[in-house]
């Protein structure tokens, strides 16, 4: 059984005090629960190397996928693959951050890849910013977490630049309009940037201006000018350009090439995006302790998950026992993927039988652990909830 400590001051005043007043808006706090899942070092030991381990792992399956020529069954845009092997090829192109979900890890339960969102994870405020100040407004050491979020992004900002002396440090941020948790988690990697040293700037999406002999610009609404970026962050999943604007697909492909943009998170996160991955991982590392089997087809012998390549927050996915029978489902706007299907493994859970998903933050290294709340299966409706190690 999970062991939770309650938290009954709320961080808003903290939040206040360090700056992060944009922290209050009614799309973030009404989510964050009054508790803590109580953590032993030891485990938060484990998140941590588990990370470390199934990143390096990964790599060894995004050059399997590479080698094999597996985009298709990875279900990847052709008109990526370009651009997945360029930025791939090429070290300066750095994967920004990623995001682990585990089962397990408490009261002595194994941990286990869930999934790893490689291209547009959030919970950075939640992680990187909310649950310390919630330790602190209870006037408990917020050093007591495994969190060192923020300032794992800043020191992958000043990487780049070290790595991309020819480019100036010129970072656009963009987000879809209408999605404030999305503005919420670009603000925190903007201001990381900014500690960094970049120049940074923010518009939507539907603002930006793209040339694929000069890259990516926005249009200064004060002067009137356009302003050049070199490096673009985009809070827009890579499938989605790919299939639904291919004119930008090929633009951005030919402005990474020419070196007038380098876009964050890379093309290549693409490959550890798709849920087929997993299938891979299983291929090349079967039964490592980490991983859960998993198929193109149902699992006969085992209850499974069905999950489409590119779902997102639980949508489509669908619990399976061993005659296919389906035991619980949820749904969604990506039912026309493909699917894989993973053993089926319990969350550890609560006394109220709620289940609890380890969100582990990956930046060059494991630097964050955060939990989502929620039922059987942990969709866009599941609470966040922070930890303290004792």
């Amino acid at each position: 059984m999970i062991q939770l400590r309650q938290l009954s001051v709320s961080p808003t005043q903290q939040l206040r005090n360090i700056g992060w007043d944009w922290m209050l808006g009614s799309d973030t706090l009404p989510y964050l629960t009054n508790e803590a899942v109580v953590v032993r070092s030891a485990e938060a030991e484990a998140y941590y190397k588990a990370a470390n381990q199934l990143f390096d792992m990964l790599v060894e399956a995004g050059q399997h996928v590479i080698d094999n020529n597996l985009f298709a069954e990875l279900g990847i845009p052709e008109n990526l693959i370009d651009l997945i092997k360029l930025s791939w090829d090429d070290e300066r192109h750095i994967h920004l951050y990623g995001r682990f979900d585990f089962a397990g890890g408490l009261d002595d339960e194994p941990i286990k890849l869930i999934e790893y969102n490689a291209d547009t994870a959030t919970c950075i405020p939640e992680t990187a910013v909310v649950q310390y100040a919630h330790l602190k407004a209870n006037r408990l050491d917020e050093q007591q977490q495994f969190n060192s979020l923020y300032e794992t992004l800043v020191g992958q900002f000043r990487e780049l630049e070290r790595l991309n002396p020819d480019l100036p440090p010129t970072l656009l941020l963009s987000a879809m309009r209408g999605v404030a948790e999305d503005d919420a988690n670009v603000a925190v990697l903007g201001e990381a940037a900014r500690e960094a040293g970049f120049d940074v700037d923010f518009d939507y999406v539907d603002n930006v201006e793209f040339s694929a002999g000069e890259g990516v610009f926005r249009q200064n609404p004060e002067t009137g000018q356009f302003e050049k970026f070199s490096y673009w962050f985009k809070l827009v999943p890579w499938e989605y350009i790919g299939e639904e604007e291919p004119d930008l697909a090929r633009i951005l492909t030919e402005a990474t090439r020419a070196r007038q943009v380098m876009v964050l998170n890379p093309a290549y996160t693409l490959l550890f995006q798709s849920k087929y991955i997993l299938k891979v991982l299983w291929d090349l590392y079967p039964y490592h302790p980490l991983l859960l089997k998993t198929d193109a087809r149902p699992l006969t012998d085992r209850p499974c998950v069905e999950k489409v390549l590119f779902g997102r927050e639980g949508a489509n996915v669908r619990i399976l026992d061993e005659q296919g029978r389906v035991k619980q489902s949820a749904d969604g706007d990506y039912g026309d993927y493909p699917k894989i299907y993973q053993e089926y493994v319990e969350m550890v859970h609560d006394s109220s039988g709620n289940r609890y998903q380890a969100g582990v933050f990956f930046a060059g290294e494991a630097c964050g652990l955060g939990y989502r709340r929620g039922g059987v299966i942990i969709d866009n409706g599941a609470q966040f909830v922070g930890h303290v190690v004792d």
